[in-house]
Formats: structure tokens, C-alpha cells, sequence
């Protein structure tokens, strides 16, 4: 029988699940390993979070977005798993001790998409429509074009959010375009907020394991796509200073353009009446630079922003 080779911890969830078999599938292919044997060699434990066990109240109430990635690193720390796999964008600015994102596949298209019941763009909402979400940036972002929005919490997978957009729960809903993409979700008149920044780290896949464990860090070496891992080093440099969580409506993205790195943050009102917005441009495109520069744009925003940025 063979044994595994390495145990991924997952959130139990549809997109989840998608994305750790994508590590999984990248894995096999960079070690070459025998079709047929790989679920044997790297199976998925699915793991139920807290935040996925909360479903009636927005999770800014329920203690913040490390609600998703808890019960998943403590079965890192005590060896339940070898790896974890977790969307970036869920995860808090600061790990436990004796954990790091050893790999990052390459990042999807980080943008929101709008999904509107009648199939209409954002821009052509109704007077007072109700709007479906239970983020804070989404929600300040959205109010900041259009005050006269009525936000209604929206929890749960996409799968569900769709659902009660159809039953009439919301007017519109936005949905994180990498999600959709990754799931083979097309709904009809989906609309690309390319002129919105997008939740820090949204897109990333990130791969965790215990600091000390070099043969997990030589198993997923090949897998790390370099790009990517540098822009979301800038973009956690940027939270972590900001001692950001999904309570506080903080928008980002870093894109490496050749040997460049390319940044512009921003911080909300959860009105979305006041923000302020900062950008950074290196030409050396390295994880330490990068990083860097995203705690330096938050420094700069910290400065002009003083008592008046939003903190809960």
C-alpha cells in the first residue's frame, strides 16, 4: 500500500476543496508522480472551520477572518497534516509561531465581478436596491459609487450566495472572480469591477507548513510561482502594518511587471465616504522589497490619515 506522502488540510468547502486539489494536481505533475496514486499519496483532510460553522451573523462580528484558517493550523502544529492550503486573501496578517507560506500558485484575476439579478451592471442598480454582501471593503466600496444602496448580509459559499440571489434575497452580489473561474461558474451578465481594488491577497492559493519541516518545504519548492509570491508579500506587508482584518475595509494589489513591482492600497470608511489610497513602485521585484514597500504605503496612509481611520 502506498503511503502518503504528504496530508493537505482544507476548509471542506466546494472552492476549497478545488483549490487544494490544484495544489495536489501541481505537485504531482512537478514530482511526476503515477496517475491513479495520487489521492493514496496526498489526500485531503477536509476541515470545518469556525467560520464556516457561523452562518448567521457577518464573520467582523464573530471575531474576524483567522475564524477560517484556525482549526486548519492547529492540525499543522500537531502533525494531523503536513500542509495547509489556504485562500490568501482569508488569511491574518500575522501566523501562529512555527508556521509559514512555504509556496503560492499563480494568482487568478484578483477582481470582484458583480452579479446582478436582472443580468444589469452595477452601474444601473435601482434607486435603493439592496445589495448582497457580508464584506466590509465590498460594502464601503460599493457605498462609496452608490450611497443609496440598502447592504444586506450575505453569508455563506458561492454556491449559496448564488442561490439567494435568485430567491431575491439581494438585487446584486459581487463574488470574487478567481472563485467563479476556479469552480467553472459563468453566471449570465457577470460584470468585471476592473476599476476596483481587490481584497489583498485575493486570487492566491498559499501553501503553510511548519517552519521546521524542510521535507514539506523541498516537496513544494517547484510549485512556487515567484510572481505572485512577491506581490503578496507586498500586499501582506501593507495589512499586517495596518493591523488590517475583514474589520476594516482594506483594499490593495501588487502586480510584478517585468523586474518591477507595481502597488496602490487603500483604506476605507466603512461608509465608503472618506478613504485614503497609497502606491509604491520598486524596480527590484524581491519578497523582502516587496514587503517593504506594502508597510511603507501603510505608514504613509497611518500618517495622513491619524485619528480618523477606522479601527474596531
Amino acid at each position: 500500500m502506498t503511503r502518503p506522502i504528504a496530508r493537505i488540510a482544507s476548509r471542506g468547502s466546494p472552492l476549497a476543496l478545488t483549490q487544494s486539489r490544484l495544489v495536489r494536481s501541481a505537485l504531482a505533475k512537478a514530482h511526476g508522480w503515477p496517475e491513479g496514486e495520487t489521492e493514496t499519496m496526498c489526500p485531503i483532510i477536509a476541515i470545518k472551520t469556525t467560520g464556516d460553522r457561523i452562518q448567521d451573523r457577518p464573520l467582523v462580528d464573530a471575531g474576524g477572518k483567522g475564524l477560517f484558517v484556525k482549526e486548519i493550523e492547529e492540525a499543522l502544529l500537531s502533525g494531523a497534516a503536513d500542509i495547509a492550503v489556504h485562500s490568501m486573501k482569508d488569511m491574518p496578517a500575522i501566523q501562529p509561531p512555527g508556521l509559514i507560506i512555504s509556496a503560492v500558485l499563480e494568482r487568478e484575476d484578483p477582481h470582484d465581478v458583480f452579479v446582478g439579478s436582472d443580468r444589469q451592471p452595477f452601474a444601473r442598480l435601482k434607486p435603493n436596491a439592496k445589495l448582497g454582501t457580508s464584506s466590509v471593503r465590498r460594502q464601503a466600496q460599493a457605498l462609496r459609487a452608490r450611497p443609496d444602496l440598502e447592504i444586506v448580509s450575505l453569508r455563506g459559499n458561492v454556491e449559496t450566495r448564488l442561490a439567494k440571489l435568485a430567491r431575491g434575497e439581494a438585487n446584486g452580489i459581487m463574488l470574487a472572480r478567481a472563485g467563479l473561474t476556479r469552480l467553472g461558474i459563468r453566471p449570465d451578465g457577470a460584470e468585471v469591477l476592473a476599476d476596483w481594488l481587490p481584497a489583498l491577497c485575493q486570487g492566491a492559493i498559499g501553501i503553510e507548513i511548519r517552519e521546521d519541516d524542510q521535507h514539506a518545504a523541498r516537496l513544494l519548492a517547484p510549485i512556487d510561482h515567484r510572481d505572485t509570491h512577491v506581490a503578496i508579500a507586498c500586499e501582506r506587508g501593507f495589512l499586517a502594518t495596518l493591523d488590517g482584518s475583514c474589520r476594516t475595509p482594506i483594499a490593495g494589489l501588487a502586480r510584478v511587471v517585468g523586474q518591477a513591482l507595481q502597488f496602490r492600497g487603500e483604506v476605507l470608511t466603512t461608509d465608503g465616504r472618506t478613504f485614503w489610497t497609497a502606491s509604491r513602485d520598486i524596480a527590484s521585484a524581491v519578497r523582502e522589497a516587496a514587503d517593504e514597500a506594502g508597510r511603507d504605503a501603510a505608514r504613509e496612509i497611518l500618517e495622513r490619515a491619524g485619528d480618523a481611520l477606522p479601527r474596531f
